[in-house]
């Protein structure tokens, strides 16, 4: 029998266990997390890759079980999982950034990581947790991985930093930071928050590696009782003269191309570069593979950027490290859209498209946890032409839904509340060009596409990203980059992305090469991001001010109707008999919710206020003194029955037909007759008193009233009239 390990420590007030030798056995490495009620398993698993693989093929998946939150799929048809959430793919990504850097270069075995969500308490969100698993099954597997890494999640409170925070305290926190880390050094930032100052947000990611480091020790103990001896490899290598021979010619015919600043702007330079390199070196039967060409390659052109950089403090498009490419903003490109903002930085291009609809076509999530909606979506699409390559077009990759959850969750702070703007908002930013920091460009178009289409935004949000190059030989000689291009992500050791408004950051991403970054440059990345930050807001603003104070005429209104919850049931009317009339009669869409919101909405604005004032009228308690044009509905021997509000009638008796008096109610009003009235009374039992007498009509007749003339008795003959009797002839 295997042997079974586990060990446990105490987390923010809650148990975290790590167990192993009972679940999975035959992968390379498998754990069962257990953090409070939720509890994850992952597992570590390689193989030879095929000769053909000419990179690392590490996998990860995060796969998300109903079961585990006591669900079963809402629909009628299908109940099984099926295609991962976009939740599932960010956590996936997020692991697969915090881990990938920890694998050795040279290692080219196929390695994947299996996440499985077994348990969810509602409390504990498992993809901190799933961090922590994936980390402890590679340490404690035979896949050489130079870890472990912490996962932690950070939230702050009143000044006060969280750790791990629940589910229902992270909604009371002004930040959510994710973090994994090494004992001394930050290997990736997932971050949102609500425009945090700088100086906060690094106390947050110092605090986090500080906790990380509990942690870090329970993994090495873990390891130290379950590891695996680590697998050898040999990685394939050239001779002194073959590689001499390629190198030299990378030096004669590739690397003078990067003297060129468009090159550096050119994704498909490094690629076309490596095929040049193959097309001269790969014969039939040679030894060397693709693999090892392009190895040298990124290795040759890396040193190149870094001597550059470090040396001369010059960037190989001729830009100062602090300088940010040209940079030129567009808005209401797109007629019949209901917003546009085009946003390029030099050559990155991304135009980004709003759409503005009805609240009930906000997107239904079901997961694990329950059931969700989201108001607020912004997509992302990276097409080939961008780069200027042929590939087939199909469903958004893990690349496209991670940037456009990016740009999404730096947007989301500064949005309005649905009390103020209620309506459901769609952008798509496409990529048109791309030259490095696509996500960041998406943010900045995003934003001039609100402003465009008259969302009342809080605050314009910009973003920027930040490289690193690093000395190979000493890790303190670096230099920070702003506005990195593609040769400078491709090759640079760092891709620090930030975005926020003026006050403070609203979301961070970021991912290195390295094995980890030390506090220092993490602390001067985010000073560089806020000035550049600054420098691309007063260009937005230039192109854009304000919000636009209306929105397109191409929009639909909807306007929100709020409604005492008991009278829902007023509105809906018997079998939906009211709410139906209301629909055929205006050609809106109306929906009610159980709290009394009435969401109306339609292409044509006055149908809109047609149904809302309906819907009001049908809810309103008439007053006394309140003067309506009411509709006559009926004729009583004794008065006129008048609508005054959708549904709602009141009596004017025949003494209040005019002021004098009236012998029949059809001398004065007929049926289908609009007429002006004012309530005088609402008795006890809800019943509406009216009069068609106003003015000096009105103080006539409670003139005549008071002298004896009273609704009861007008029309009798009363001797006790102060006029006097009648004269006798």
């Amino acid at each position: 029998m295997p042997k079974i390990v586990k060990r446990e420590i105490d987390i923010a007030g809650k148990k975290l266990s790590l167990e192993t030798g009972e679940l999975a056995g035959q992968a390379n490495g498998a754990v069962l997390a257990t953090y409070g009620e939720t509890v994850v398993l992952a597992t570590a698993v390689s193989q030879p890759a095929a000769p053909s693989v000419d990179f690392f093929p590490l996998a990860v998946d995060y796969e998300e079980r109903l079961y585990a939150g006591g669900k079963i799929s809402t629909s009628r048809f299908i109940k099984r999982e099926g295609r991962p959430s976009e939740k599932a793919i960010l956590t996936a990504r997020l692991i697969d950034r915090s881990i990938r850097p920890l694998f050795p270069k040279d290692y080219q075995a196929e390695v994947q990581v299996v996440i499985t969500v077994l348990s969810v308490d509602q409390e504990n969100d498992p993809d901190v947790l799933s961090l922590i698993a994936a980390s402890a099954a590679l340490s404690i597997s035979d896949i050489p991985w130079t870890g472990p890494i912490a996962g932690v999640r950070i939230g702050r409170q009143n000044g006060g930093y969280m750790l791990n925070p629940t589910e229902e305290e992270r909604k009371f926190s002004n930040l959510d930071l994710v973090l994994a880390t090494s004992k001394d050094e930050i290997v990736m930032v997932e971050a949102a928050g609500q425009e945090v100052e700088e100086k906060a947000m690094f106390e947050a990611i110092e605090f986090g590696l500080k906790e990380g480091q509990t942690i870090i020790s329970l993994i090495e103990d873990f390891t130290r009782e379950a590891g695996r001896q680590k697998q050898s490899y040999e990685s394939k290598k050239l001779s002194q003269e073959q590689e001499k021979k390629i190198k030299d010619f990378i030096e004669g015919e590739i690397i003078k191309d990067l003297e060129k600043p468009q090159v550096v702007q050119d994704e498909n330079w490094f690629s076309e570069s490596a095929q040049k390199l193959e097309e001269e070196f790969i014969k039939e039967g040679s030894e060397i593979s693709a693999k090892h060409l392009k190895d040298i390659l990124d290795d040759a052109v890396a040193d190149f950027l870094r001597n550059q950089i470090l040396t001369a403090k010059k960037r190989v498009d001729g830009r100062t490290p602090d300088e940010i490419r040209p940079i030129t903003t567009k808005v209401g490109m797109l007629p019949r859209t209901h917003g546009s903002g085009f946003f390029q930085r030099g050559e990155t291009q991304v135009i980004s498209i709003l759409t503005l609809a009805s609240p009930a076509l906000e997107q239904l999530i079901e997961g694990m946890s329950g059931e969700g909606t989201k108001k607020y979506m912004h997509h992302y699409n990276f097409p080939p032409f961008s780069t200027g390559e042929v590939r087939r077009l199909g469903s958004p990759g893990r690349r496209e839904i991670g940037h456009g959850a990016l740009a999404e969750k730096a947007l989301v702070p500064v949005l309005p509340s649905q009390d103020v703007f209620p309506y459901t908002i769609r952008v798509v930013s496409e990529v048109l060009s791309s030259a490095g920091s696509t996500s960041m460009a998406s943010t900045c178009g995003s934003t001039l596409a609100l402003m465009d289409a008259g969302v009342p935004i809080k605050e314009p949000v910009a973003g920027i990203s930040i490289g690193l190059i690093t000395d190979k030989s000493d890790k303190s000689k670096y230099l920070l980059l702003t506005d990195i291009a593609y040769q400078e992500d491709s090759q640079g050791d760092m891709d620090f992305k930030v975005a926020g408004t003026k006050n403070g950051i609203t979301a961070i991403q970021m991912d290195t090469k390295l094995k980890g970054v030390p506090p220092k440059m993490i602390e001067e990345a985010l000073q560089k991001a806020k000035t550049a930050r600054l420098n691309i807001l007063q260009k937005l603003l230039s192109t854009i001010p304000t919000s636009r104070e209306k929105i397109s005429p191409h929009a639909p209104t909807v306007i929100l109707v709020k409604i005492d919850p008991a009278k829902i049931g007023e509105v809906i009317g018997s079998g939906g008999r009211t709410i139906n009339k209301i629909i055929s009669a205006t050609g809106c869409a109306i929906d009610i919710n159980d709290e009394g919101t009435v969401t109306i909405s339609s292409k044509d604005r006055e149908a809109a206020q047609k149904a809302a004032q309906w819907v009001e009228g049908i809810v309103k308690e008439a007053q006394p003194g309140e003067v309506y044009e009411g509709q006559v509905r009926r004729i009583l021997p004794f008065g006129a029955m008048v609508e005054i509000l959708p549904g709602k009638e009141g009596l004017v008796h025949i003494s209040k037909l005019a002021p004098y008096r009236v012998e029949k109610v059809e001398d004065i009003v007929k049926i289908g007759q609009m007429v002006k009235v004012r309530v005088t009374e609402v008795d006890d039992q809800g019943r509406v008193n009216l009069s068609m007498n106003f003015g000096q009509d009105a103080a006539r007749q409670s003139t005549r009233e008071r002298k004896g003339f009273s609704p009861r008795r007008f029309g009798q003959h009363d001797r006790r009239d102060r006029r006097g009797p009648p004269k006798r002839y």
